[in-house]
């Protein structure tokens, strides 16, 4: 019998050098982040902005949705500009024009190839050079630029108003008229603006790069990649393609004759011996909210989808008065979340009184159905609350609290993320209880399994709390800091632990694996993709106003990311084998199937599509862009949505053990769903992206998030087509609803009674 005593140490040694780094570079973070000046000042001394009114206007914008209304440094929607590259450039132009006219009496477009370059390094001076006096916390800013900065700010002010003359290039924006009513606030708002741009566009003290290392692409000021962003993206390629060779000669020559002792298979289903207990009869209330909102998540999907082609409208119904842009593609972010983070909670309750000698602990049913009213005010008041704020109803300190935070995948108002946080702790609290007695029963291999669970479950609990570490005037550095802890660390990192621990618990509980081969299994592959996925974190901060020694990090660790990808993929593999090993598995094949084709995605969406934005070269030209959309959608509904629906259909089977389901409609469902999936990524969200890449390289990331741009014939053409792949989607998923029902009314079994008999009318309560 093998130890895995160097396992243990191994895992220990990843989380506190992984964790170590991203606790010193986060420390960068704050030291390093852009000045908010406490006054922007003209040259006549006149006061433009004050620090106060960019913070407000920060807030401003949380409030209308935030990076659900197009996006600021890249990170946000992708229908209407980056407001920090479309600041910028507007500014630019208008600046350029006013020093042509200067210099040699006509605009900038003009003058001939010399006049322009004269201007132009002009331009780049004046723009480029931080004029920030760190004593006085004031930025100068010169005459044309201030003629510049009050044309924009009339300009935005009527793009956010109901003005007709704007109304066109609303539409195209998805932008609802009105959407928001107070001309005091939409100028607020454009402070905010500028100063992003500002940020974007003005070199750190002593050195030649931008706060955001010269992010966005703009040639009139020479924004370019940096010689140290070159540099760091071939490092991360020679990484990725060296560790891989490692991992490939790893598996070739590691002993693996504990591996190949398999363990005795059972002739009956293990888990056959568990009766269902009050608390897992319970649990089918959450299967049922998963689907539920899964549903709703995919037709809000299709909805947002659609408002990239006709901007205002659903097929002529002026649907965004009522549900605009930015709240459908919200509540399609939130719920996505909900669902997903719903399923792996409702697996952990399922499990627990198994672990716990297949009895409930005291009043544990109680605990699971507090738990899910719970769950239920979290998902309604946030997403109502989510409502109420886009529609500026109310009030604008008030806004963050109850209504939005602004910021994807935390967009739930901070009382609701802090009632959901109390919800993932009483979640552990019924993990712990069930866990923690069992410890004292089990042998040496599987207390090893259990203790490595229970770490998942309480990073599940207690990681969500990253989310609360900014406020609502969060210098936006901070904030991306922390907002990709729960993004990355909670839902990629812990969600995925959590997951391989616990399929290697159900399958040691089956006796398909020893449970020292599944501790050993779950410990490597935890701390490779801990190692590489925790410091890898900081790819999403290339620009984000954060040094480069973050670009340094996030470039050679997210590269790595794509190393445990690969090993997940043999894992995967040996786990489909498992199906073919006794006749009684065969009931687990749709769950199983559903798991291993979490291996496909991992790979393409997660990997190869992750991989084509994380290098600093590559997401220096397409960040923001829809190849971001083409990784987010093969990543996180390929990746964690199949592997929620496999829980959630391993709970299903459990539920009602004896009964032969009726598979047509699952297989419709499965291969709907990757299909359509497939078809969205392919038809559309690739080409775009692909298109978008080739406009921002050649002109600048303002230019790719255009009207003009996006509104050609063959890119509208291109986001009509992914109706295709929406149409099968949908099918699939309506077949997976219809086969869900029909569990509970009893046409999903070939023969025997329907699940809502089998489970009890206690277990519905």
């Amino acid at each position: 019998m093998k130890s895995n005593t160097k396992y243990w140490v191994s895992f220990g040694a990843v989380l506190i050098v992984a964790f170590s780094i991203l606790g010193f570079f986060g420390r960068e973070v704050y030291r390093q982040a852009p000045p908010i000046p406490e006054r922007v000042v003209a040259e006549s001394g006149e006061t433009l902005m004050t620090r106060e009114e960019i913070l407000q206007g920060q807030l401003v914008w949380q409030s209308i949705g935030g990076q659900q209304v197009g996006s600021i440094w890249g990170h946000g929607a992708y229908q209407a500009p980056d407001w920090s590259a479309d600041w910028l450039h507007r500014e630019l132009t208008l600046t350029a024009d006013q020093l042509a006219k200067r210099k040699f009496s006509a605009p900038f477009e003009a003058l001939d190839d010399i006049q322009k370059a004269t201007v132009k390094a002009e331009l780049k001076k004046l723009v480029r050079t931080n004029t920030y006096d760190a004593a006085t916390g004031t930025v100068h800013v010169s005459a044309a630029r201030v003629h510049a900065i009050r044309e924009l700010l009339t300009y935005y002010s009527l793009l956010f108003s109901d003005d007709p003359k704007l109304k066109s290039l609303r539409e195209s924006y998805a932008i609802q008229d009105q959407i928001l009513p107070d001309a005091g606030r939409r100028e607020l708002m454009g402070k905010f603006f500028f100063w992003t741009a500002w940020a974007a566009s003005t070199e750190r003290p002593g050195q030649s790069i931008t706060y955001t290392n010269n992010w966005p692409h703009e040639p009139l000021i020479d924004n370019t990649p940096s010689t140290a962003n070159l540099m760091w993206s071939i490092a991360s390629i020679v990484l990725l393609i060296l560790f891989i060779g490692l991992l490939v000669w790893y598996y070739s020559f590691r002993e693996r004759e504990e591996d190949l002792a398999e363990a005795e298979i059972p002739r009956q289903d293990p888990l056959d011996s568990f009766k269902l207990t009050p608390s897992m009869k319970a649990v089918a209330k959450y299967v049922g909210v998963v689907i539920l909102l899964f549903g709703v998540q995919v037709l809000l999907g299709a909805v947002t989808a659609h408002y990239t082609v006709e901007g205002q409208d659903f097929y002529g119904f002026p649907l965004s008065h009522y549900f605009p842009y930015s709240l459908t593609r919200t509540w399609h972010l939130q719920t996505a979340l909900f669902w997903i983070a719903t399923s792996f909670l409702a697996a952990g309750l399922f499990i627990a009184p198994i672990i716990h000698a297949g009895t409930d602990p005291k009043y544990q049913r109680l605990g699971v159905n507090v738990l899910f009213g719970a769950l239920l005010l979290v998902v309604g008041g946030s997403l109502f609350g989510e409502y109420l704020a886009i529609h500026q109803k109310l009030d604008l300190e008030w806004s963050f609290w109850f209504g939005i935070q602004g910021y994807e995948y935390t967009d739930l108002g901070r009382v609701w993320q802090i009632a959901l946080s109390i919800g993932l702790v009483l979640w552990l609290v019924l993990m712990l209880r069930a866990i923690l007695p069992a410890l004292k029963k089990h042998t040496a291999d599987s207390k090893q399994l259990l203790v490595l669970f229970t770490g998942s479950a309480a990073a599940i609990g207690l990681f969500y709390f990253a989310g609360l570490f900014y406020s609502a005037k969060s210098h936006l550095s901070v904030m991306e800091y922390w907002r990709w802890w729960v993004v990355h660390l909670w839902v990629e990192g812990f969600f995925e632990v959590f997951a391989t621990v616990a399929l290697a618990f159900i399958f040691s509980k089956l006796g398909l694996v020893k449970p020292s081969t599944a501790t050993r299994s779950s410990l490597f592959s935890a701390s490779i993709f801990l190692l590489s996925g925790i410091p890898g974190t900081f790819h999403h901060l290339y620009f984000s106003g954060t040094p480069i020694s973050i670009t340094a990090i996030g470039a050679c660790f997210s590269a790595l990311e794509v190393v445990p990808l690969t090993l997940m993929g043999m894992e995967a593999w040996e786990t489909s084998r498992m199906a073919t090993r006794t006749s009684w598995m065969a009931k687990y094949a749709w769950p199983i199937r559903f798991f291993t084709t979490v291996a496909f995605w991992n790979f393409l969406g997660a990997g190869v599509f992750g991989f084509l934005i994380n290098p600093p070269i590559a997401l220096y030209y397409l960040q923001g862009l829809n190849t971001t959309a083409v990784h987010a959608h093969g990543a996180t509904f390929g990746v964690y949505g199949m592997l929620s629906l496999g829980l959630v259909l391993f709970i299903a089977r459990r539920l009602q053990p004896e009964g032969e389901w009726n598979e047509a409609p699952l297989k419709v469902a499965y291969w709907g769903m990757n299909a359509g999936l497939a078809l969205m990524i392919a038809l559309s969200l690739l080409p775009v992206g692909v298109l978008q890449a080739h406009a921002s390289i050649e002109h600048g990331l303002w230019y790719a998030r255009s009207a003009e741009f996006l509104q050609t014939p063959l890119l509208e053409t291109l986001r009509w087509l992914r109706f295709v792949g929406d149409t099968v989607f949908l099918a699939g998923v309506a077949a997976l609803a219809w086969f869900m029902l029909g569990l509970v009314l009893g046409f999903s079994f070939k023969k025997e009674p329907k699940l809502a008999d089998a489970i009890g009318a206690e277990g519905l309560s």
